[in-house]
């Protein structure tokens, strides 16, 4: 643990009690009062989450856009100045190296990746740089703080007035010393990232935290489970280089038409399994690697994440379920400790009452 990175706010988490744990190489804070408690107050009134370990790459050059077509699923020509985009990574062979958000920043792009494969991405990207593109990692440099909740634009107006009028994945760049916000989230509910230069994000943590009576700091526990009602993937879970964009249920952001790495082998794959979303109604809680059966105890797929649902107050995951199982049965049996239940599929968000679109 005494090799672990921290963030710049470290020292505020462990002053405000926080249960600090490691996470992508970081100590990172995964809960202060209680998971379920910071979950029930995100979605009801606001939270305050440091995600500083999150990696920055800053792309530009001539051409930038014609890398990025490249290097990313999705279609990056559909990606406007002001605008944020999710995308991926995907290998030759198609499958995930990892989930991203892209930010135009009309003179630059900013990819934000997930901690754990910052230098994994950093390098696969180097590798396959065009002529007359810079790519710099300044994930170092920059914080990032993520708002979210009902009630944060209330708060947030306060410190960036111009932000009232944002809509969702879009961006705003408020003054000239580089801060970044953007109505971006993880949460499923109305919320802004800010990356800001790790100098003045302690100053900004500070006056967040004491602008209302609503706001508080919560840890990566409950971004997990607000992230898993919402049916939103996690890389090393939901995502990982042996599951392609097609299996996980990423077909919308998957453009075969723009020639990305590892669109030919994608094409031409069998699907062999799908992303399954299953809720739990008996009094267990599904959890991830449990394996998952049919009628005739054939072992048909594994649980990739799961929990009790806070908001709900039952079981849900998320499934990779083999095919033609996962489209033609619509319950499972799952074993926990020794008793097997049934499991059903449902539709995506379980959780239907966010607010990231409002």
């Amino acid at each position: 643990m005494s090799d672990s990175l921290k963030t710049t706010l470290y020292n505020h988490h462990d002053e405000l009690g926080a249960k600090l744990v490691p996470f992508a190489g970081f100590l990172m804070p995964l809960q202060y009062t209680g998971i379920i408690d910071e979950h029930k107050h995100v979605r009801s009134k606001v939270g305050l989450f440091d995600v500083s370990h999150m990696g920055e790459f800053i792309v530009s050059g001539d051409n930038a856009k014609k890398f990025l077509q490249n290097v990313t699923i999705n279609d990056i020509e559909l990606l406007k100045p002001g605008k944020a985009q999710y995308s991926a990574f995907c290998n030759e062979s198609g499958g995930i190296l990892d989930d991203l958000l892209i930010y135009d920043l009309s003179d630059h792009y900013m990819l934000v990746v997930n901690a754990s494969n910052i230098q994994k991405n950093f390098n696969w990207l180097q590798n396959r740089l065009f002529d007359n593109v810079v790519l710099k990692d300044v994930s170092n440099d920059m914080g990032l703080l993520a708002i979210q909740g009902p009630m944060a634009r209330d708060i947030l107006k306060d410190f960036f007035p111009k932000i009232e009028s944002l809509k969702y994945y879009e961006t705003l760049m408020p003054n000239s010393d580089g801060t970044i916000v953007a109505r971006t989230g993880y949460s499923g509910e109305l919320g802004f990232e800010i990356y800001i230069s790790n100098d003045k994000i302690i100053d900004l943590w500070n006056k967040l935290l004491i602008a209302s009576d609503f706001i508080r700091p919560v840890g990566l526990g409950c971004r997990d489970s607000l992230r898993l009602e919402m049916g939103y993937c996690l890389y090393g879970h939901e995502l990982d280089e042996s599951i392609n964009p097609i299996e996980a249920g990423l077909s919308w952001i998957t453009k075969f038409d723009t020639g990305f790495i590892g669109s030919e082998s994608l094409s031409n794959l069998k699907i062999e399994k799908k992303l399954v979303p299953l809720v739990l109604k008996d009094r267990a809680i599904p959890r991830a690697d449990y394996k998952i059966f049919d009628d005739n105890d054939k072992e048909i797929g594994f649980i990739s994440s799961g929990a009790m649902s806070p908001s709900l107050g039952y079981g849900i995951a998320l499934a990779y379920i083999d095919m033609p199982y996962a489209k033609d049965l619509n319950s499972f049996k799952v074993k926990i400790r020794n008793n097997i239940f049934t499991m059903k599929k449902a539709k995506l968000p379980f959780y239907k009452n966010g607010t990231y679109l409002k």
